[in-house]
């Protein structure tokens, strides 16, 4: 066991500690959950009302199901009368909290890929070779996904695995494909390798001819301070024989940048902080603080983009349509999920850049289509925008080619979830075949768009997180001193509005053992597990199951 900071350890056994403390409140609230369905059962339990007719009862395989966002896509095909089949990673001792879910036939754990032996070449070109080589550790992973579609006679796969593991899940679609029957929710390992790293996405956006901020990949800290002050310069070259009208359009030209790490570094992708600093000396001194910037470490100097707003999505693209959309409201770390109206201006033009992007794409590589998850981030430079407004003051800054843990804005028996089922389904349909007649729709030319509910889509939270960031933690700082009373008080009350008025991310009622499990098994076992192996973290993501390091 390595050394851990006395801080780190008083963390780590606190947070364990309030797991246990709370472990009888859950069983009850289980139980109480329990006696309702038996008590109330068309109030409490699904409705076979929402299952499809036996006779197109299909197998499908979900991996992710451990995150809420696999976990949501379980629930519904099993809701809607199919057989599911689980599957994801599992550490040693640490049961995937998704595996306990009653939605599931069978689970299987798989082997994690090791990235250590892959090589990464970063070029701006969008038609670059691949940067992925397989080893041993991803042909395993790729075997296991292959086996399991074979034992259990799979007929769609859908991929909600994270970040970790997507290059590997883009050769396993090209597998399984290849050598059975099945069909995948998932992009192909060209179209994954294009958007999954931020600079190869910023080339393939400006390959498709669509807006996004500038945008350098840069190598050492010269190129970097090469970029700034071109950047000054560009915008104190103008004349204006208006003095005034000269300090506007400076100010308005002025470029600032953030530095990113092109690869996973949970150290870093928080820092938002903005280049140039006020003196130069100033911002070299940053520039050295930060971890090496080399050709095998490369960074991104993306243009900040000004006002703030940040919103996310989530869509299914089958063959080259977009079938489900949601957005919602961004944040670095992201644990609130607020619907935007699907017929807010807002909405409507991310869900036409999503569109565009898909039909661009398609048209210039040719075949029948994307089919896959395709999530972006957005950055709104100001609120005033209409549906076309993509091309003059909002931004895609990072795409995430997989499934978006938005889709937990679907999660609730409906005709919404069984069009989102069936939109899933028709990756099965033969090429032409019609598509079904969703009724939820964005307006009346989004025939086949499905949408989350418009009226009684809740927002989602995890009490889990809530509980410790709105409460335990703030009053800990209270008693400490570092915050008055009042904001405690106003933390208090937002947590009690999410548990009277929002849905919890993992909870159902009809299926409560996943979310009593991430609380009382995973998380305190991750925890503990890090502690024991001397890994430091920062924080964690409760519904990705994502632990940060520092």
């Amino acid at each position: 066991m390595a050394e851990y900071p006395l801080s780190d350890i008083i963390r780590t056994f606190s947070l364990t500690m309030l797991s246990i403390l709370l472990l009888p409140l859950s069983l009850l609230t289980l139980s109480l959950g329990y006696a309702s369905q038996y008590f109330f059962p068309q109030s409490t339990s699904p409705s076979p009302a929402h299952r499809e007719d036996a006779r197109d009862r299909r197998t499908i395989l979900v991996t992710g199901v451990g995150m809420a966002k696999g976990l949501t896509l379980a629930r519904a095909f099993h809701l809607s009368g199919h057989r599911v089949i689980g599957a994801d990673f599992e550490a040693p001792g640490i049961p995937c909290s998704g595996r306990s879910s009653s939605s599931l036939s069978a689970f299987y754990r798989m082997p994690k890929p090791d990235h250590s032996s892959n090589s990464h070449s970063h070029s701006n070109s969008s038609n670059s070779s691949t940067p992925y080589k397989a080893n041993g550790a991803a042909d395993a992973y790729v075997e296991c996904l292959v086996d399991i579609v074979r034992t259990d006679g799979v007929d769609l796969w859908v991929s909600c695995s994270g970040v970790a593991s997507a290059a590997e899940d883009a050769v396993a679609k090209e597998a399984i494909e290849r050598r059975t029957r099945c069909r995948c929710v998932q992009f192909d390992l060209a179209t994954t390798m294009r958007l999954h790293e931020k600079d190869r996405f910023m080339a393939e956006t400006a390959r498709l001819g669509l807006p996004c901020p500038e945008t350098h990949t840069v190598t050492s800290q010269k190129e970097i301070l090469r970029i700034l002050d071109d950047a000054a310069s560009s915008s104190s070259s103008s004349s204006d024989p208006d003095s005034d009208k000269k300090e506007k359009r400076e100010k308005k030209k002025q470029r600032e940048f953030i530095l990113k790490p092109i690869g996973v570094d949970d150290a870093n992708r928080g820092n938002m902080t903005l280049l140039p600093l006020p003196t130069r000396p100033e911002t070299e001194s940053y520039l050295s603080r930060l971890p090496a910037i080399s050709a095998a470490q490369p960074w991104i100097a993306q243009q900040f983009i000004p006002g703030g707003a940040e919103y996310c999505t989530h869509a299914l693209v089958v063959r080259g349509q977009v079938r489900c959309f949601v957005a919602c409201p961004s944040a670095e770390l992201l644990m609130h999920y607020r619907p935007l109206p699907a017929d807010s201006a807002l909405s409507r033009a991310m869900l036409g850049f999503t569109r565009e992007f898909v039909a661009r794409s398609s048209s210039l590589d040719g075949g029948e289509g994307m089919t896959g998850h395709l999530s972006f981030d957005f950055m709104v430079e100001d609120e005033e925008i209409t549906e076309n407004g993509f091309k003059r003051s909002m931004y895609a800054i990072e795409c995430n080619p997989r499934a978006h843990t938005a889709v937990v804005l679907f999660a609730q028996p409906g005709p919404e979830m069984r069009d989102m089922v069936r939109a899933y389904l028709s990756v099965l349909e033969p090429k032409g075949a019609a598509n079904g007649s969703p009724v939820s729709r964005a307006n009346d030319d989004d025939g086949n768009l499905v949408v989350p509910p418009p009226s009684d889509a809740q927002p989602r939270y995890w009490i889990g997180h809530d509980l410790v960031s709105l409460v335990v933690h703030p009053a800990y700082r209270v008693a400490t001193g570092r915050i008055a009373v009042q904001e405690f008080l106003s933390g208090l009350l937002v947590f009690f509005t999410h548990v009277l008025t929002w849905k919890e991310g993992t909870w159902e009622t009809w299926d409560p053992w996943p979310a009593v499990a991430l609380y009382h098994a995973y998380w305190p076992l991750s925890i503990v597990d890090a502690w024991w192996k001397g890994q430091r973290w920062s924080r964690v993501n409760v519904s990705t199951t994502k632990i940060f390091t520092c």
